[in-house]
Parts: C-alpha cells; sequence; structure tokens
C-alpha cells in the first residue's frame, strides 16, 4: 500500500510538471536559432537518433567550442523529457490500483498523459534538442547520457501519439471505460440546453421564496460544480484510448456522441488545442469495422453548431445579474446557498472558455455563435460573485463550522453507528472524526481539517458515501474558499489568447450598453497569477512564450491591464470632451445673431409681407431639445451623458486592484487624462497667442478678460459665473441645512458634517467643507472670488443683525433694567420672564456663518493669493485672508444701518445674548462633544459671533470694545451661576456645557482674558464641567 501511494503521489506531481511551459511547444531554445549551430543541428535531426562524432568535425565543429553553454542551457529542456518517461512507465504500473475513491484523480491522470505525449510530439526541435545535448555530453565526458537511449527511442515510438497509446491501453480498457461510463448520471445532466436551465429556474434563490433558507444539498456535490471542459476531455480523449467500448456499450457510446456534438476542439494546454472530429476521424478511419463511429463523427461535426453555447450564455448572464443582486443584498445566504455560487461560476467559466477557445481555432466563422459582444457582462457578473466570497469569506465559514459541529456530525455518527460491519481500523478513524467535528467552534475554523485515509468500502454503503462527499464540501467551505474560486471561475487562460481579449475588449467599449462592464478586463488581469506552476517558478521571469511579444508573463499582465485602463480613461475623456462640445453648440444657439431672422419674421408677419418659401421649415428655437413628447427620443446630449455615466460606473467600480504585486488605480487613470486635456487646451492657447503676429491683437488681454470674468458675480454678458455659482450653492444649501439642523460644525475636524436625521442630505457636507475642499475652492475663485464670497456672507449677517436690533428695540425697556440690576436675582427673574423672544438662534447662524468664512479666510491664506489692489491694511489683510482682531468686512457691512440711537441698541442687544444663555442648558442638543470640541446644535459658534459683531458694532460707534465685553461677561457669568442653584433637573440637563461657552468666548477674543473670567466665574466650575462633559463623553460611548 506505502509503494502504491508513493506510486500515486509521483504521479501527481510528474503531472503537475506537465502543466509547466516547458512542454509547451512554442517554448523554443535560443541554441535552435543560433546561425553558427546551423549546419549541426540539421546534421544531428538527420541522424537522429543514431550518434555519429567520427568523420564529421567540419558540421560539429562550432558545436566543439561552446558544448559547456549547450549543457548549462539545455538542462532544463533536455531533462524535461526523461520525466516524461518516467510519468509513462509509472502510469502504467499505477493503473492497476485504482479504485473508486480515485475516479476523478485518475480520469485527470489519462487526460494529462495524453495531452503530454501529444504536446512532446508537437515540438518539432524534440529531436534537435535531444540530439544536441548528447552530442554536447560525448564531447565533454566522451560518453552519451544515460537516458539517451530510452529517449530516442520514445521520440521514434512517439510520432504518432495516438495511435501508440491506443495500443498500448488495450489491457487498461476496461478500468478505463468503467471510469467513464460512471460519468452518464452526471455529464448528461451537466450538458442541458439553455430551455431546461431554465425551466428548471436552475440557480434562482427567488423562485422559491419559502426555501430560500435551505441549504443546497445534493447527492454528488462534488460534481455539481465540476468543469464541463474537463469532463469533456475526460471522455473525448477516454474513448479514444479505449475506443472498443463504442461498439460494445450504448452508454459509452451516448457519451461519446454527446460530448461530440459539444465542442470542436479542446484544449492541451493554454492555447494549444486538440481539433476534435478531424483527429478522431483520422484514427479511426484506419481501423477496420469502424464506418459507423466515422459516420457519427461526421454527423457530429455538422451538428456542432455554437447556438447552444450562445443561448447558454444568455441565459447565465441573467441569472449570474440576479445571484449577485439578491447576495448583494442579503449576504447572509452566502452560507446556504454556497453550492448555487459555486455551480454558477463554474458554468460561466466554462461557457467563457468555450467561446475563447472555439472563436480563435474554428475556421468557418459565417455565424454569430462565436463573436459575443455581452461576453463582458457575463464576465462582470462572475467577478461579482468571486467579491462577495472574498469579502463575506467569514460569513460563509462561521456557517459552516457551525453546520458541522451542529449537524454534519450527528448524521454521520448515526450512519457509523448503524454500519452492519466497520473493520476497527476504520472503526477509530470515523469516530474520531466525528468527534473533532463535534468539537469544531469558529476560531478553530481557520485552521485545516485532516482527515486519515481509511480503505472502507464506500461502493456497499452509499449514503455514507453521499454524506462524505457532502462534508468534504462544507470542510472547503471553511477552509479553502480561495482555492474553491480558483477551481471554478479562473480564467488566466486569457493570458494566452492576448488578441482574443483586446477584441473583445474594444467590442466592449464600442457597446454603449456593455461599457459599464469594462473593468471586467482589467479585474481578468488580476486571475494572471494562476497561469504560473510552483513547479516551474522561472516562468513568472521566462519570456513571453509567443514570438510577436518577448515580456516576461507578469509584465504582459501589467501592460494588459495598463492599457484597458488607459483606454477606458481616454473614452471617459472624449466622451467629457464632446459633452463640453454640445454644450457650447447649444450655448452657442443663444447668441443675439440667431434672432434676427426671428425678429425679421415677426416685422413681416406684423405688416403682412409675404417671405421666404412655402413649405420652408421653420426653424427650431433654442431650448426645444428640452421639450420632450416622447420619451424614446433622445438627442445625442443624451447617448453621451448616458455613454459617460456607464462608463463612469465601471471606472469607479473599485478603488483599486493588485496586479503581480502592483496596484492599479482606475480613477488616477481619469485624472491623468483629464489633466493631459487641461494640458492641452493651454496648447490652443498658445496657438491664438500666433494671431498676434497677423493683427494687431492682445490675446493676452482676450484670456484674462474671459478667465478674469470668472471671479466677478456675472461675466460681460450678464450671464452667472462660476464665482456666482458656488457662493449661491453655500449660502442656499449648505449653509441653510446648517441652520435646519440637518449639518454641524465641527472645530476639531475644520469641516461641516451631517448630522445623522431622519431625511438623510443628499450630499456629504465634508467633501464640501474640509480644508482641502475650501483650498481647492480658493484657487478656483482666486481672491476676487474669495470677497465677493466674503461679501455674500457679510449680506447675510448684516440681515440677522438688523433682525437683532428690531428685538432689542422691541426688549429695550426691560433690557435697560436688566443692563443695572444683574446684582439682583429675583429682580432679574421677574424681568426675564418679560423678554418677548429669544435671540441666540440667530447669534448662532451668524456664528457659523463667522466659523464658514474663517475656513475660507484661511484657505484663502493657504493659497498665497494677494489681489493687486489699493485697500487700507485691515482690508488688505482680510482679503489675503490673514485674520484681523476688528473684521473690516463686518464692519462694512454693518455700518450700512444707522436706525436712531445705534449705540445704545448695540450695548443692550450683548446684555440680551448675555442674560438668555443659560436657556440653553434646558436644550438636549446642547450637550458638549469633546471628540468634535463643540456642540451638534452649532452653539460653539456663538463665542466667534459675541467676539466679531461686538468689535464690529462698537468699532462702527467709536465705543470701547473691551468695556462692552467686560460688561457681558459680567451678566454672562451671573445668569450662568443662577443655573448652578436650580433644582429643576430640565433646565439644567446640560448646566456644565454651556459654561464651557465663557471659557470658548474669553478664548476666541483678543480683549478678554483668563484673569477677566477667573473675577467673574470661578475656575473650579470651569475645571468640573470640564471633567463632566468628558466623564459623560466616555460612558455614552
Amino acid at each position: 500500500t506505502v509503494i502504491k501511494s508513493l506510486h500515486f503521489t509521483s504521479l501527481l506531481i510528474l503531472s503537475d510538471l506537465s502543466r509547466t511551459s516547458v512542454f509547451y511547444p512554442k517554448a523554443k531554445p535560443s541554441y535552435l536559432i543560433d546561425k553558427n549551430l546551423e549546419s549541426a543541428v540539421k546534421f544531428i535531426v538527420r541522424k537522429f537518433p543514431a550518434i555519429e562524432t567520427r568523420n564529421n568535425n567540419q558540421q560539429l565543429a562550432q558545436l566543439q567550442k561552446e558544448k559547456s553553454e549547450i549543457l548549462k542551457n539545455l538542462a532544463l529542456y533536455y531533462f524535461t523529457f526523461p520525466q516524461s518517461v518516467d510519468l509513462m512507465s509509472f502510469f502504467f504500473s499505477t493503473m492497476k490500483t485504482v479504485n473508486f475513491d480515485l475516479t476523478k484523480n485518475y480520469l485527470d491522470l489519462v487526460v494529462t498523459y495524453t495531452n503530454l505525449m501529444m504536446l512532446l510530439s508537437r515540438i518539432e526541435e524534440r529531436k534537435a534538442i535531444i540530439g544536441l545535448y548528447n552530442y554536447a555530453h560525448e564531447m565533454t565526458h566522451g560518453s552519451s547520457d544515460r537516458e539517451y537511449p530510452r529517449l530516442g527511442q520514445m521520440i521514434v515510438d512517439y510520432e504518432n501519439p495516438l495511435k501508440k497509446m491506443m495500443e498500448e491501453f488495450v489491457p487498461h480498457g476496461k478500468s478505463l471505460q468503467d471510469a467513464l461510463v460512471s460519468l452518464q448520471m452526471v455529464y448528461p445532466r451537466r450538458n442541458l440546453s439553455a430551455d431546461q436551465w431554465r425551466n428548471a429556474q436552475l440557480l434562482s434563490l427567488i423562485s422559491a421564496p419559502s426555501t430560500m433558507l435551505n441549504p443546497a444539498q445534493s447527492d454528488t456535490m462534488p460534481c455539481e460544480y465540476l468543469s464541463l471542459d474537463t469532463m469533456e476531455k475526460w471522455i473525448v480523449f477516454g474513448f479514444i484510448l479505449c475506443h472498443a467500448a463504442l461498439n460494445s456499450d450504448p452508454a459509452a457510446l451516448s457519451l461519446w456522441k454527446l460530448a461530440l456534438q459539444s465542442s470542436s476542439c479542446l484544449c492541451l494546454f493554454r492555447d494549444e488545442v486538440f481539433h476534435i472530429h478531424k483527429s478522431a476521424e483520422d484514427l479511426f478511419v484506419n481501423i477496420r469495422g469502424y464506418n459507423k463511429r466515422v459516420n457519427d463523427i461526421r454527423e457530429c461535426k455538422e451538428s456542432a453548431l455554437g447556438s447552444m453555447h450562445r443561448e447558454r450564455r444568455k441565459f447565465l448572464r441573467s441569472a449570474l445579474k440576479e445571484l449577485a443582486t439578491v447576495l448583494a443584498d442579503q449576504p447572509g445566504l452566502l452560507g446556504p446557498k454556497a453550492l448555487f455560487v459555486f455551480m454558477a461560476l463554474s458554468f460561466a467559466r466554462d461557457e467563457i472558455i468555450w467561446l475563447l477557445r472555439h472563436a480563435d481555432n474554428i475556421q468557418k466563422k459565417s455565424t454569430d455563435d462565436f463573436i459575443d459582444k455581452h461576453i463582458a457582462e457575463l464576465i462582470f457578473y462572475m467577478e461579482e460573485l468571486r467579491a462577495h466570497v472574498r469579502k463575506y469569506g467569514p460569513v460563509m465559514q462561521r456557517y459552516y463550522v457551525q453546520y458541522l459541529s451542529g449537524f454534519d456530525a450527528v448524521v454521520l455518527n448515526e450512519l457509523v453507528q448503524n454500519l452492519s460491519v466497520c473493520p476497527e481500523d476504520e472503526s477509530i478513524i470515523m469516530s474520531s472524526f466525528v468527534n473533532t467535528m463535534t468539537s469544531l467552534s469558529v476560531k478553530q475554523g481557520s485552521e485545516p481539517l485532516f482527515v486519515s485515509k481509511a480503505s472502507l468500502g464506500l461502493a456497499d454503503h452509499r449514503e455514507l458515501g453521499k454524506m462524505m462527499n457532502t462534508i468534504i464540501f462544507h470542510t472547503k467551505m471553511v477552509d479553502s474558499l480561495v482555492e474553491m474560486l480558483v477551481e471554478t471561475s479562473d480564467l488566466s487562460i486569457f493570458c494566452f489568447y492576448s488578441r482574443a481579449f483586446e477584441k473583445m475588449f474594444q467590442q466592449c467599449l464600442e457597446l454603449p450598453s456593455q461599457s459599464r462592464y469594462s473593468i471586467s478586463f482589467p479585474l481578468l488581469c488580476t486571475h494572471f497569477m494562476s497561469c504560473t506552476h510552483e513547479l516551474c517558478p522561472e516562468e513568472v521571469s521566462h519570456t513571453d512564450l509567443e514570438s510577436a511579444q518577448k515580456a516576461p508573463k507578469g509584465n504582459r499582465s501589467l501592460s494588459l491591464c495598463n492599457m484597458f485602463l488607459d483606454e477606458m480613461a481616454k473614452q471617459a475623456r472624449n466622451l467629457i470632451t464632446d459633452i463640453c462640445t454640445e454644450q457650447c453648440t447649444l450655448s452657442d444657439q443663444l447668441l443675439p445673431k440667431h434672432c434676427a431672422k426671428t425678429i425679421s419674421q415677426a416685422v413681416n408677419k406684423k405688416s403682412k409681407k409675404q417671405t421666404g418659401k412655402k413649405g420652408e421649415p421653420e426653424r427650431e428655437k433654442p431650448g426645444v431639445e428640452s421639450m420632450r413628447k416622447n420619451r424614446l427620443l433622445v438627442t445625442n446630449l443624451d447617448k453621451l451623458h448616458t455613454a459617460l455615466s456607464e462608463l463612469c460606473f465601471s471606472i469607479n467600480y473599485v478603488p483599486n486592484m493588485m496586479v503581480w504585486e502592483h496596484t492599479f488605480t482606475p480613477r488616477e487613470y481619469l485624472t491623468s487624462h483629464l489633466e493631459i486635456r487641461f494640458t492641452n487646451v493651454r496648447a490652443y492657447m498658445t496657438v491664438l497667442q500666433s494671431i498676434e503676429n497677423y493683427v494687431q491683437i492682445d490675446i493676452t488681454r482676450v484670456f484674462n478678460n474671459v478667465l478674469l470674468q470668472q471671479t466677478q458675480h456675472l461675466d460681460s454678458h450678464g450671464e452667472p459665473t462660476i464665482t456666482s455659482l458656488y457662493t449661491n450653492w453655500y449660502l442656499e444649501t449648505l449653509l441653510r441645512q446648517v441652520s435646519n439642523g440637518h449639518i454641524a460644525y465641527f472645530p476639531a475636524m475644520k469641516a461641516f458634517v451631517n448630522l445623522p436625521t431622519e431625511n438623510e442630505l443628499t450630499f456629504n457636507a465634508e467633501e464640501y467643507s474640509d480644508i482641502s475642499e475650501m483650498r481647492s475652492l480658493s484657487e478656483l475663485l482666486g481672491p476676487y472670488g474669495m470677497k465677493f464670497l466674503s461679501e455674500s456672507l457679510m449680506w447675510h449677517i448684516s440681515s440677522q443683525v438688523a433682525e437683532l436690533k428690531k428685538l432689542v428695540v422691541d426688549n429695550v425697556e426691560v433690557l435697560t433694567q436688566m443692563r443695572t440690576s444683574f446684582d439682583k436675582p429675583d429682580h432679574m427673574a421677574a424681568l426675564f420672564k418679560r423678554l418677548t423672544c429669544a435671540v441666540l438662534k440667530r447669534m448662532t447662524i451668524i456664528g457659523v456663518i463667522l466659523s464658514f468664512r474663517s475656513l475660507a479666510q484661511e484657505a484663502l491664506r493657504d493659497v498665497s493669493c494677494y489681489p493687486d489692489v489699493a485697500m487700507n491694511v485691515y482690508e488688505l489683510s482680510s482679503a489675503a485672508g490673514l485674520p484681523c482682531e476688528i473684521d473690516p468686512a463686518l464692519v462694512v457691512a454693518l455700518s450700512s444701518q444707522n436706525p436712531e440711537e445705534e449705540y445704545k441698541i448695540a450695548c443692550l442687544l450683548m446684555v440680551f445674548v448675555a442674560v438668555s444663555m443659560p436657556t440653553l442648558a434646558s436644550n438636549v442638543m446642547s450637550q458638549y462633544s469633546p471628540a468634535i470640541e463643540g456642540h451638534c446644535n452649532n452653539i460653539h459658534c456663538l463665542a466667534k459671533a459675541i467676539n466679531q459683531i461686538a468689535a464690529a458694532l462698537f468699532t462702527i460707534h467709536k465705543g470701547s470694545i473691551e468695556d462692552r465685553l467686560k460688561e457681558f461677561l459680567a451678566l454672562a457669568s451671573s445668569s450662568l451661576l443662577k443655573i448652578g442653584q436650580e433644582t429643576d433637573k430640565t433646565t439644567t440637563r446640560n448646566r456644565e456645557s454651556v459654561y464651557l461657552l465663557l471659557d470658548m468666548i474669553v478664548q476666541e477674543s483678543p480683549f478678554l482674558t483668563m484673569d477677566l473670567l477667573e473675577s467673574c466665574f470661578p475656575y473650579v466650575l470651569l475645571r468640573n464641567a470640564y471633567h463632566a462633559v468628558y466623564k459623560q463623553s466616555v460612558s455614552s460611548s
């Protein structure tokens, strides 16, 4: 048994090696094309396998000089051939040990062995390689290599490999036939038409909603996702080798015909294919009594059309779309329906590879069966399913760990207990297996499961065999998700069909409805890592095996991925340019010259003059394209926008992808091409400047006028500019939502951030107000544009101040008494009840606007945009973004208001704000958050509003800013100290958070100091307040 196991292990290793590029017919050593060795190579091939070194010094003279290098460089190629001989000898010694458990591996080995022998026969230089190496060996060591005699004989014997192997397999025909006939319940079920799939609701999770949570089960779990292409290789090559079964067994003949009707060629290795019908007919036509089989082959060849595969791909596109959509919404279904996912991937992979192989190798392409412009969509849904499995792998693992321990272990234990006869060794193994599964946990699920080999005859215990198959699938869901993805959905074969790959990509971009799936082609490049082999590591750096391309596989993958992403970005850039052109055309329709004809017609109609020809169509007026009478009628601009949105979806589908340890970011490609397009704008400007050589005009002035107009409110035609549009958006959209309580200013982040509300906003405020965005805004608008933005903000502030002054006038008597009675608590409480309206909401709005302006000014200072205008020091500093103790723009905005007793109203306004501050403590939203360094209702903005409004008002009226702020601080401190004595928890719920406003006001003010605050408000209260809000924040989080 040990010897058999070693033989089988050796076979697996050799069959793995046979899948490497060493056996690739297109891999040609450099010495075979060396002009200096050309005569020696021809001589060796002519005499092969004989060795004649005497009397041939002239032909072998150059060989004598380079024998050392030849031995060194041809060793890899030469010693591959003895390994194939070893594979052959080991293969026939191991075939006697095959049993039911090894059926799949056995058939794989038969196909691998057949492929290997056929590939060796296709290496045109095989005699030259072996002979050249052996001659160099004899010249160096004085004798031939010990492997040479049997290698030479093998090369001669296997000139026609299939014919030779048909003879060799005669003793093993029965065992091979039994293995192949076992597919009669699997292959026909997999090789159904699309209509049969559709009628059976294959792969649908929603066709039976009541069973959606039931785990997908099958008696033959591994066969459900077994590659159709693999089974066809087994059947075709297997029945060629044991062809006698076709005449004696109807089941074998049925499988053979079904496989011949499904495909016209099979893959031997990468892009090397085997043409089934021609090769089989050439073999059988010379065998006596096989006329019927030859006729069968010819009939199947005629009926082997691609229409069935075309309809399958059409069905799979809709089925995979439905599956991916449902799993994206309910990823928990990946657990019970994992089998459906891998079945879908396997089915789609088989159809894609079939199309790729046949489109590149079938000569008769009169039909559309071998051209599929929608193949990108199918690949895209495959990538979506792969992404779901990778993303939610832990969910699947957790599900199947619990399934193994909670269900499979129980059922298996019952089956083992019910076995009538169970040898002691197998009983121990099965019991150990059950115990291991029962004790599984989610943590252990990340560790591989190992099961000892048992010799229990599963053929006698079918239920046990079915259960073991199911358990094996479930353990793969825990341990081998990545390997399962490779097994069922690997498309690395595209690496060897570069032209077809690029053609499919171009077809995808040309079809607007498919451009959204174009990202699937760069994603396919991530599969190319799978086309290398661990037994042949030199493949990674090996030169391309196609003569037209000399790049390593890794470089080929990188170049393809780069080309795909670059073309997608170019296409998006061109669409953007076309849209701009269309918009310019529509804009030109509004030029005054186009209205002359309309005016002329109106004048003639009034004077009743008949002008123009009868039946002349009336000229369409600008804007008529927006008057839609039918949704099916679309304009060219509509088509461009649709195409751009589809392509941008693809570019934005993944943030980045890894190909051979290189990271590709699709969005950066688009950014790069847009930058290039702007560079072209500069070139366009350079061309315009050349006009100065022919006409005495100042083109620079034209540029400056056009660009400078965008920094003003309106351009020369009275149309809104970029500055106007951005200013309106920030005032009417962003800041209005702040006033409505949907957005808050976070000082810690220096940005406005959306608050969680019932009605979600359509935009993310942080994306438009953080420091980087404000810097970009400053660069875009320039100092003049930012000055206009600042003036617009100040206009809104002056409106709020005007309303505040009206409130003060309405309450002037009460406020006058409160200003002088702050040391009388009872009297102050009675007076406060007489105040008719709250003032703090408007002050908070002013603070929010000033906070936004502060961000804009800071951004303007960072980009260092200084206007070239004549201003005083304060105005110049403000225009450059530098902070000032007294805001000159605010002073200008407020100085236009000249009601009577302005100074007194300003003083009473500060009193009004100070005495109203205790009301904030009862507001739920007034809680201070250390994480944002502010309050969610923006009352922290009061600090900036109070200081700047006071500074501006008392500068206008030439009052003492410092004295008035001291008075404010005294009133505010007195009012806030009173709420410390309140016992009502509702009115004092956020008392500590409101206390902190005093500290913020002093920190913000250039006129107040902490010493002054300490004299009015004990610092211990502030310290305790900070401690309380931080403690509350920790406990709530």
